[in-house]
C-alpha cells in the first residue's frame, strides 16, 4: 500500500473516534527490521503529545505525530506514544535484529508493467556489475531456473514455467555485498491464474444483507485468488488486492432482496457460486444461472457449502476423481466435481443406519467441512431425541476414496440454537477447532484432548459487545482469531489458551485476513465507498511484543528434519528412510513423536540415539517405512494390490509445543501405490532420425497369429510409434528397458519382461530355449497363456498377475524343453530373431512381468523394420502371371501360323507379277500360256549344261521345272548363269529335283542369247 493510502486509511480511521498507531518500514511484508531499517511511526489522534523510545533509538522529531525513527542496537526496543489526558496508549516491544541484509528481491509477472523505480534499476545494474546473478529455486520438485546474460531495462528476466504441482518459488542470489550490506532471499508462490469475470455495463451489484460482516473464499493452492461479498458489492482479484475487479449479475434475474442476499460464497475453477435463500447460483466468465434438478442438486433448502482449505497439489488416490465443493440440506449431502457435476453421497436416514441411531431420534446435517486429509469430508450431526433445549453434536469422516464412514469418538453438548463452525487444522491425525459466536472449542490428538480455548477474557468468552467473524489459520501452525470488532487473539495448534495482539484496525472498519503470494497475511479493508486498503500485517512483529512480558519460551532450542517434500511415493520394494532431530535443555524430558494416520499397509524401524553435551541433548531419531509383501503367484493378484495401497498422512513434532516456537511441526503424505509419472522406455529408440510420416503396409494372412483368411493392412502412426529401428535380418535384438519418472531417468529394469507384436505378428522367434534359460519346467509362453485364456484379448492375457516361473519343480508341469525360451530380461541375453526368407514392420509391445517390481503396468511401444531380403513373391501371384505369360506366347504362335498360312497360300495360287507385254496372236492358248511362264536369260549366261535348248516356239525354258517352281525363280540370274530364287516367295515342292549348279561359260566373251518364242 502507498504512503498516501496509509495516510488516507489512517486519517479515517481516526475520524470514527479510535486512535491507533502502528509502524511500518520499506521492505515489504516487514521482511526486514534490523538496525539498518528506517522504521516509521504514526500516531492518528487528537491528544498526541511526544513519542516514548530508548536511548538506543533515535527519533528525527518526538513531537510530530508522524516521524522516523533508527536503533542502533539490535533487541527489543519500548515504543510508545504519550498521549494527554487518562487515556493510555499501549507499548509495543519491537524486537530489531541486526544483520547485514539490507535489499531484498522484487519480481513482477511478465505481462504486467514492471514499473520499477529509477533507484531499482541502478541498484540492479550495480549489482550485476558485482557479480550478482538471481536463481528461482523451486521448492517441490527442486527445479533451477537461471536468468539471462543480459540485464533488460534495469531487471533481471528469468523464464518459469506456471505449472500445477510447482508453485512454491524462491529467490536466491549470490553473495555480493554492497556498501556491506546483501540481499535477501524471497519465497513467494505462483500458480495459475483463475479466470476474472468482466465488468459488464448494464449489470448490478450482487451482496450480502446490509450491515453484514465480510464473506470470502479463496484457492487454497491458490491463495492470491479471492472472492469477497460485502455488503454493497462483491470483488474479485487474482494478485491479493493488488488489482480487482467487481463482480456483477444481469438485471431481471434475481429480485433487488435476493440480490442483497448472498449467505455464502465459494470460488472454484467453473465460477463463482452464490447461496442465496436456500438456492445456488453460478457466475462464471459468460453466464449467470440457477443450479438445480438438471445439475442434480436440490430446488432449495440447501444450508451451506463448502470448499477445501488445505492444498495438496499432489496426492494418492484409487477412485476416479476428487471433489472440489460440499453443498448441504438438513439430511442430504452433495459433492461438487468439476464441469458442474454433482452427486449425493449420504442421507440422514442411511446415516442412521450407519451410526446404529434409532429411527425416533432427530438426526440432522449440522455442518460440512473439508479435513486436512486431501481425500476426507467431516460432517457434523444435530443428534436429539426432544430437541427442547440441549443438542449433542456428533462427527463422522467420509473417505472419498474407499467411500467409507467412520463414526469419530467425539460429542459435545450445546444449545438447540447456537451453530458451530469447523476448521480442521494443517495436521495428519484429525485435529480441528470448533466456535460459536462467543467460544472456541479444540481437539487434539485425534479427538483425545478437547476442551474449550482459554482466552484472556471472562470464562474463556469474548466480550459482549463484539462476536467471532472468522479464524485464520496456516501452514505454520499459526492461528489468529479476529472478531467483528476488529479485535484479535492468536494461539498455535495443539495450544490451549490464547494471547490478545496488538489494536491494529478501527472497531468499525469492515477487515478480513489473507494469505499473499510471500505465505504471509495481510489484511484488506473494504470501505463504503468501495475503497479496497490492503496493508501487511507483521504477525510475527506482533507475537514478540505480545509475548515479551509473559517471558514465554520455548521448551526446545531446535528442531531439524530432512523432509523436504510434501508427497512421498513407495512402488514395490521401495523404503522411505526419514530423521528429525531435536535439541532442548538437558531434563526437559522431550522426545520425538510420529504420527500416522491412515490404512496400516507399512511396516517401521526406528531407531533413537541420545548425546548430551554442555547441558543441552540432542535427540535423533530414524525412521524407516517398508513393505515386504510377495505377489508372485497369489490367488488374486489385483485384490491383494488393492489392499496394500492407499494414503497415509505422516506428521513429525516434539512432545511439547508453546506459542514461540518458531518451527511448526512437519506434514507429508507417504503413499503406498503407482507413481502415475513412472513410465519405461526401450533404449536406443528416439525421434529425430527418421522422417514423421503416416504410411500403410500389409501383413501377409499367413505371418498372424489366428490366421485370418484375409491379409491385414495396418497404418503405422508415427506419433503412436516413433521411428522404427531399423534391422539387417541377420540381426538379432535386445531390447534394454529403463525406467522414468517426472525428474528423468532412473534406472535399467533388471526384471523379467515380455514383448509382443500388437498387430498380430507371430513370425519372429527367440534365440534361447527353455533348456537353455535353466528351466526345469516347461515355462509360459504366448501359446500356452492365449489357450489358457481365450476370453481375454492378447494384452491381458499374460502379466504379472498370473506369471509364474519355470525354475522349480513345484511350479509346472515338464514338457518340451527346446521351445523358444519368450521371457527376457537384462541378463539373460534373450534375443528377437527374424525370419529368413521375407522382411517386414514389427511393432511390438513391452509389459514388465515380474510381480514384485511395480504396482504401475508399466508398458511401451517400439518399432522394428527388417530390411536385406527381397520378399518372396506370392504363389498365386506367379502362377498366375506364368499362366497369363504362355497364354500369350501361345496365342502369338497360334497367330503367327495363321498369318503365314495365309500369306503362303495367296503365293502358291497367285503369281508375283504379271508380264506387260504385247504378246502376238497366238497360234493356240496353250503356247500363249506357256510363253507367258518362261523365263529369259541374261546377257553372257549359257543355258546350264546337258538341258536341251528350248525351243524357239514351244515348251518351257526348263522343261524339267514344273510351273509352279518356275515362278520362284528370278527372271534374271548372276553371272552363274543359275536362276535365282525369290526369297520369302515360295518354297520347293517335297519330291522336286534340286537344280544343279551352273558350271562356269565355256568361253569368255562368248554368250549366246536366248529368247522364248512362240512358234508360228
Amino acid at each position: 500500500m502507498s504512503a498516501q493510502g496509509v495516510a488516507v486509511l489512517l486519517s479515517w480511521l481516526s475520524c470514527c473516534g479510535w486512535a491507533i498507531w502502528r509502524y511500518s518500514t520499506n521492505s515489504p511484508n516487514y521482511l526486514i527490521f534490523s538496525t539498518r531499517s528506517t522504521i516509521t511511526l504514526e500516531y492518528k489522534g487528537t491528544v498526541f503529545s511526544e513519542w516514548s523510545v530508548p536511548e538506543t533509538c533515535s527519533v528525527k522529531n518526538k513531537s510530530s505525530p508522524k516521524t522516523e525513527m533508527l536503533c542502533s542496537s539490535p533487541g527489543f526496543q519500548t515504543i510508545k506514544p504519550i498521549v494527554k489526558g487518562r487515556d493510555l496508549e499501549e507499548e509495543r516491544y519491537l524486537y530489531v535484529t541486526s544483520s547485514n541484509t539490507c535489499f531484498m528481491w522484487y519480481y513482477k509477472i511478465i505481462n504486467v508493467t514492471p514499473n520499477l523505480t529509477q533507484n531499482s534499476m541502478i541498484l540492479s545494474k550495480q549489482m550485476a556489475a558485482l557479480g550478482q546473478r538471481p536463481v528461482i529455486y523451486t521448492l517441490l520438485k527442486r527445479q533451477v531456473y537461471l536468468p539471462l546474460y543480459k540485464l533488460e531495462n534495469g531487471a533481471w528476466v528469468i523464464s518459469v514455467p506456471v505449472t500445477t504441482y510447482d508453485v512454491l518459488q524462491e529467490i536466491k542470489g549470490n553473495n555480493v555485498a554492497f556498501q556491506d550490506c546483501f540481499v535477501s532471499d524471497s519465497t513467494f508462490v505462483i500458480s495459475s491464474p483463475w479466470l476474472t469475470i468482466p465488468e459488464i455495463p448494464d449489470f448490478v451489484s450482487i451482496s450480502s444483507p446490509q450491515g453484514s460482516q465480510l464473506i470470502s473464499d479463496w484457492d487454497a493452492c491458490a491463495p492470491a485468488s479471492i472472492v469477497v461479498v460485502a455488503d454493497m458489492e462483491t470483488y474479485q482479484t487474482n494478485d491479493s488486492f493488488l488489482t480487482w475487479t467487481r463482480v456483477r449479475v444481469p438485471p431481471n434475474i434475481l429480485t433487488l432482496d435476493e440480490r442483497h442476499s448472498v449467505s455464502d460464497v465459494i470460488l472454484s475453477q467453473d465460477g463463482i457460486f452464490f447461496l442465496i435463500h436456500g438456492i445456488l447460483y453460478l457466475r462464471s466468465f459468460n453466464i449467470f444461472a440457477r443450479l438445480g434438478k438438471e445439475e442434480n442438486l436440490p430446488e432449495g433448502g440447501i444450508i451451506g457449502i463448502a470448499t477445501r482449505k488445505w492444498c495438496w497439489i499432489r496426492y494418492f488416490m484409487k477412485a476416479e476423481q476428487r471433489s472440489s465443493m460440499a453443498i448441504w440440506t438438513r439430511n442430504e449431502v452433495y459433492l461438487g466435481y468439476t464441469s458442474l457435476k454433482f452427486s449425493r453421497i449420504t442421507t440422514t436416514e442411511n446415516l442412521k443406519k450407519i451410526l446404529n441411531i434409532p429411527s425416533a431420534a432427530t438426526l440432522t446435517i449440522h455442518n460440512v467441512e473439508y479435513t486436512g486429509h486431501p481425500l476426507e469430508l467431516a460432517l457434523l450431526l444435530n443428534y436429539c431425541v426432544q430437541c427442547n433445549v440441549i443438542k449433542k453434536i456428533h462427527l463422522v469422516i467420509y473417505n472419498e476414496d474407499i467411500k467409507e464412514w467412520t463414526y469419530q469418538d467425539f460429542a459435545l453438548d450445546v444449545p438447540v440454537d447456537s451453530f458451530l463452525n469447523l476448521y480442521f487444522l494443517y495436521s495428519a491425525m484429525p485435529e480441528l477447532i470448533l466456535w460459536d459466536k462467543k467460544k472456541i472449542y479444540y481437539c487434539y490428538h485425534n479427538f483425545t484432548d478437547t476442551g474449550v480455548l482459554q482466552m484472556p477474557t471472562e470464562f474463556g468468552n469474548l466480550t459482549r459487545d463484539s462476536n467471532i467473524h472468522g479464524i485464520y489459520l496456516d501452514y505454520q501452525g499459526n492461528i489468529v482469531v479476529k472478531l467483528e470488532n476488529n479485535v484479535m487473539f492468536f494461539f498455535k495448534i495443539n495450544i490451549r489458551e490464547a494471547v490478545k495482539l496488538h489494536l491494529w484496525t478501527n472497531k468499525l472498519t469492515k477487515s478480513f485476513i489473507f494469505m499473499n503470494t510471500s505465505g504471509l497475511i495481510y489484511l484488506i479493508y473494504i470501505f463504503k465507498t468501495g475503497k479496497i486498503y490492503v496493508l501487511d500485517y507483521p504477525l510475527a512483529l506482533e507475537l514478540r511484543s505480545v509475548n515479551y512480558k509473559t517471558k514465554e519460551e520455548c521448551p526446545f532450542m531446535a528442531f531439524h528434519y530432512n523432509i523436504f517434500k510434501f508427497f512421498y511415493i513407495l512402488d514395490k520394494g521401495q523404503n522411505l528412510s526419514i530423521w528429525s532431530q531435536i535439541v532442548y535443555p538437558e531434563n526437559m524430558g522431550l522426545h520425538i513423536i510420529v504420527e500416522l494416520y491412515g490404512p496400516n499397509i507399512l511396516k517401521k524401524k526406528d531407531q533413537v540415539q541420545y548425546e548430551i553435551t554442555l547441558g543441552y541433548c540432542t535427540k535423533t531419531m530414524t525412521l524407516t517405512f517398508f513393505q515386504n509383501i510377495n505377489y508372485e503367484a497369489v490367488d488374486d493378484y489385483f485384490n491383494l494390490q488393492y489392499q496394500n495401497t492407499g494414503l497415509l498422512l505422516l506428521q513429525v513434532k516434539p512432545s511439547k509445543y508453546a506459542k514461540t516456537c518458531p518451527m511448526a511441526p512437519k506434514v507429508f503424505q507417504l503413499a503406498v501405490g503407482c507413481d502415475t509419472s513412472k513410465h519405461i522406455v526401450v533404449k536406443g529408440f528416439k525421434n529425430r532420425n527418421c522422417l514423421s510420416h503416416d504410411f500403410f503396409y500389409i501383413i501377409e494372412k499367413s505371418y498372424l497369429r489366428n490366421r485370418p483368411s484375409k491379409n491385414l493392412r495396418v497404418k503405422y502412426s508415427w506419433k503412436k510409434y516413433g521411428c522404427p529401428l531399423r534391422l539387417d535380418f541377420r540381426e538379432k535384438f535386445h531390447p534394454l528397458i529403463q525406467l522414468y519418472d517426472e525428474n528423468g531417468f532412473v534406472e535399467d529394469v533388471k526384471v523379467n519382461f515380455i514383448v509382443w507384436e500388437i498387430h498380430g505378428r507371430d513370425d519372429y522367434s527367440f534365440n534361447n530355449t527353455m533348456e537353455k534359460s535353466g528351466c526345469l519346467n516347461e515355462a509360459q509362453t504366448w501359446k500356452s497363456m492365449t489357450k489358457l485364456n481365450k476370453h481375454l484379448p492378447l494384452e491381458e492375457v499374460w502379466g504379472p498377475e498370473n506369471y509364474k516361473h519355470c525354475f522349480s519343480y513345484a511350479i509346472g508341469k515338464p514338457g518340451d524343453l527346446n521351445q523358444p525360451y519368450e521371457i527376457i530380461n537384462r541378463s539373460n541375453y534373450n534375443h528377437l530373431i527374424w525370419p529368413m526368407h521375407h522382411t517386414g514392420m514389427y511393432v511390438f509391445r513391452v509389459k514388465i512381468l515380474d510381480p514384485n517390481y511395480s504396482f504401475c503396468n508399466l508398458t511401451t511401444i517400439f518399432a522394428i523394420e527388417i530390411y536385406g531380403l527381397i520378399p518372396s513373391p506370392n504363389g498365386y501371384l506367379v502362377f498366375s502371371f506364368l499362366f497369363l505369360l504362355i497364354l500369350l506366347f501361345f496365342s502369338i504362335l497360334i497367330f503367327s501360323y495363321f498369318h503365314y498360312m495365309r500369306i503362303y497360300k495367296q503365293y502358291i495360287y497367285e503369281p508375283i507379277y504379271k508380264t506387260e507385254r504385247k504378246q502376238k496372236k497366238s497360234r493356240g492358248a496353250a503356247a500363249e500360256s506357256q510363253s507367258a511362264g518362261g523365263l529369259r536369260w541374261g546377257a553372257g549366261l549359257a543355258p546350264p549344261p546337258g538341258l536341251p535348248a528350248p525351243a524357239p516356239r514351244s515348251g518351257p525354258a526348263f522343261p524339267h521345272v514344273s510351273a509352279a517352281e518356275g515362278r520362284c525363280l528370278s527372271p534374271s540370274g548372276p553371272a552363274t548363269g543359275r536362276p535365282r530364287r525369290r526369297r520369302g516367295s515360295c518354297r520347293r515342292r517335297p519330291g522336286a529335283a534340286r537344280l544343279p549348279d551352273a558350271p562356269a561359260p565355256a568361253a569368255a566373251g562368248r554368250a549366246a542369247r536366248v529368247e522364248p518364242a512362240l512358234a508360228p
